[in-house]
């Protein structure tokens, strides 16, 4: 089965255990292998590839999507109503949910998770999310004990009130961030609570034995009937992607949580025998490197402009065999608000190394690189070098596990150069604001954040806030056309370049290749929720 994604909106997985080789409708184990160790379970902190369906499966949001759908529906809300003014949402609880302690829910867990999601000691790469919250400025500066827009009416009622209308608040209230987390334990665990979860989610975690696996188990009293449809996901760490292939066609594992390795690309997709096996997804994914824009010299606009245009985007491509398009522009085609018409920085040495010049660096500089060491990543950053090289830069690549590299970008003063591949951008929600506040808006330049250009342009923070609370239908066009300005204005100002927009693939094993087999997200490995598909047929 072909599948188009829409990845960053998800969906409920109902297929999850129905394939030929596990028990009708309930029951069955699949094991699920990664490279690197998951970094965190904690849904205010984790925000990568590896971690985000995984906590997914662990925790519950108010809201949710409709499986197979971009279209909102309440999960832990029973139900919600909106202010005529569009700023009070008011939402209440579906009564008996309990956490995996055993302890049920109330509508001061909502406002405890929102509270600490914009604490700033939680360092939350999410934070910027809940601007439009009453109180948000305050909170997220610690000049106030939570957030005031936040209320609780009674156990089972929880009052939003915004500052502003947001078209994308009820987005906001499904990301994994908004997810609900039981004060008790975040306070028992502290700063390891993500190595601790516990949430209201389909899985609970049974077994963390950092190096070799996590063990997700079915929770009995989770609230959606007949969910979840897997006994128990095993997720193998330490397992080097060429070699979970193998153990996949000798059916050891179940997923290749990695994908399949860049080197036996050509080889699996033309096997007959991987048939049905292999997912392949169009998603709302931009990759690039990011340039710090608070570290010499790439706080000097000519300098990013230059390495912009000394980047060779269809090189690049060709050495992921084709399986991405070049891009020019932080927004992907699929996204609403991508500008056809923009042309973007053009591959141009001799006039990158006459912009070096006119910036003052006709010897050109050293730098460094970072870069996460799952293959292609290295072999992309080795290109990135050769290409900063032929304009005179000279870049050391750190290759190291991601969890590392998303550190190092949330540090202000310690990654120059940042190459986003094997991260990158998926979209959380399938709206232009969602490529904006976290990797490039002021509320993502934050100690843990994913702004790691470290790039804030006050004027177009106002002009983003502006367009979301164009809440109103018949405002949907010219808020569309105004994010377009801002992203390619964003793209003048040159804090990125974008390399590509990128096809996923994902492999899977015989078992859960059938017609009625897991749904495999090529972007998160699926457990109980995945990423939204959009059928092409068989």
């Amino acid at each position: 089965m072909k599948n188009k994604l829409l990845a960053g909106v998800a969906a409920t997985a109902m297929t999850l255990g129905a394939g030929t080789a596990l028990a009708d409708n309930m029951g069955g184990n699949i094991i699920v292998t990664y490279k690197d160790d998951v970094s965190t379970l904690d849904p205010a902190i984790g925000y990568d590839w590896q971690n985000w369906s995984m906590i997914k499966s662990l925790f519950d949001g108010l809201m949710d999507y409709e499986p197979g759908t971009t279209e909102l529906v309440p999960d832990l809300a029973e139900s919600y109503t909106i202010s005529d003014d569009g700023l009070v949402y008011t939402f209440k609880l579906k009564p008996g949910v309990k956490f995996h302690n055993g302890r049920e829910l109330v509508a001061s867990d909502v406002k405890y998770t929102l509270d600490r999601v914009v604490n700033p000691e939680t360092q939350s790469p999410g934070a910027g999310f809940f601007g439009a919250i009453d109180g948000f400025d305050a909170a997220s500066a610690g000049e106030a004990d939570g957030l005031s827009g936040v209320n609780v009416l009674d156990d089972q009622t929880v009052e939003i009130t915004l500052s502003r209308p947001d078209a994308t608040f009820l987005h906001v209230m499904a990301l994994n961030f908004a997810h609900v987390v039981p004060k008790e334990v975040v306070e028992e665990h502290g700063q390891d609570f993500g190595k601790h979860p516990v949430g209201t989610g389909a899985y609970e975690m049974t077994d963390w034995t950092l190096g070799q696996h996590v063990i997700f188990s079915r929770f009995d009293d989770y609230h959606h009937e007949g969910l979840p449809k897997l006994d128990q996901i095993t997720f193998e760490v330490g397992q080097e992607p060429i070699v979970a292939l193998l153990r996949l066609e000798r059916g050891e594992i179940d997923i290749a949580g990695d994908g399949i390795p860049p080197a036996k690309f050509l080889e699996v997709t033309n096997n007959p025998e991987f048939d049905g096996s292999i997912v392949e997804g169009s998603q709302l994914h931009t990759g690039y490197i990011t340039l710090n824009t608070q570290m010499a010299p790439f706080d000097n606009l000519k300098v990013r402009q230059a390495v912009n245009m000394a980047i060779n985007k269809d090189r690049i491509v060709r050495i992921i065999n084709g399986r991405a398009v070049p891009a020019n522009q932080p927004l992907p085609p699929l996204m609403p608000g991508y500008d056809e018409s923009y042309e973007g920085f053009k591959f141009d040495p001799d006039a990158a190394k006459a912009l070096l010049a006119e910036a003052g660096f006709a010897d050109g500089f050293t730098t460094e690189l970072y870069v996460a060491n799952t293959d292609p990543q290295p072999r992309i950053a080795q290109a990135i070098q050769q290409d900063l090289s032929n304009i005179g830069i000279k870049a050391e690549i750190k290759s190291l596990a991601q969890a590392n590299v998303i550190a190092a970008g949330g540090e202000k003063d310690q990654a120059p150069i940042i190459w986003s591949g094997g991260m990158a951008w998926i979209a959380d929600f399938p709206d232009p604001s969602n490529f904006y506040g976290p990797i490039l808006g002021c509320g993502g330049a934050v100690p843990g954040g994913w702004n790691w250009a470290w790039y804030c342009n006050p004027e177009l923070d106002e002009r983003a806030t502006a367009a979301d609370a164009m809440a109103d239908p018949s405002q949907a066009e010219a808020r569309i056309e105004e994010w377009k300005k801002i992203f390619t204005e964003i793209q003048n100002e040159a804090p990125w370049v974008p390399v590509f927009n990128e096809q996923r693939f994902t492999i899977r094993s015989k078992r859960l290749a059938g017609p009625e087999g897991i749904f495999v997200d090529p972007v998160h490995i699926p457990v109980h929720y995945d990423h939204v598909y959009i059928s092409e047929g068989n």
